[in-house]
């Protein structure tokens, strides 16, 4: 829970009690006061919006992964799709640190994103050149996840909402980690194969 300054009024109590919330790391119940704000409101709707945007991607990758040609791209698309599900419960999770039921905002973004990958697989017969491009359009997503979850991260530590901040950073370590991997797969085989398909 945030410390909120209170101009009006006695609010030292609501101080304190506050402070003792934010130490104990918790952030179950939301001030009015923090509720009411824009930059509060900023970061709810930033939580709605990955939120739809992991339940998207649920959806899409099952459909690159039966696409993908390389075992280890198709075991990548697996391990992501169940941190993908886990990362929707975290993003639950934080809404309940806020008090509020999950709701999702649909992301143009991440709608584009899959759009696009879909697109791939549609038109690009399957070869390795086929690999080559998913691993681009994953890549794509997890800059784009690696962007939003950062900056929620950002703004729940600067509301002093410590415990959602932990899970956010948590989800953005691992979504820098598949990046990693995507990029080590495409640069151990995957790119090299593709150059050589006529």
């Amino acid at each position: 829970m945030a410390t909120t300054k209170n101009t009006r009024g006695n609010g030292n109590s609501s101080r304190k009690s506050t402070t003792a919330a934010k130490k104990n790391g918790s952030t179950k119940k939301v001030s009015s006061e923090m509720e009411n704000s824009k930059f509060h409101q900023l970061f709810m709707d930033e939580l709605k919006d990955i939120y739809w945007a992991e339940k998207h991607l649920v959806k899409a990758l099952p459909k690159m992964q039966k696409a993908a040609t390389t075992e280890e791209l198709v075991n990548a698309f697996a391990d992501h799709l169940a941190a993908t599900k886990e990362h929707v419960s975290r993003v639950e999770e934080i809404f309940d640190l806020m008090g509020v039921k999950p709701v999702a905002k649909k992301c143009e973004a991440m709608e584009g994103l899959v759009a696009e990958a879909q697109e791939l697989i549609d038109e690009e017969e399957e070869s390795v050149v086929l690999d080559a491009g998913l691993i681009i359009a994953a890549q794509k997503v997890e800059h784009y996840e690696i962007a939003a979850y950062g900056s929620l991260r950002t703004l729940a530590n600067h509301m002093g909402h410590t415990e959602a901040a932990s899970i956010l950073e948590q989800t953005l370590a691992e979504e820098k980690e598949t990046d990693v991997l995507l990029t080590q797969i495409a640069e151990s085989s995957v790119n090299e194969e593709a150059m050589s398909e006529e």
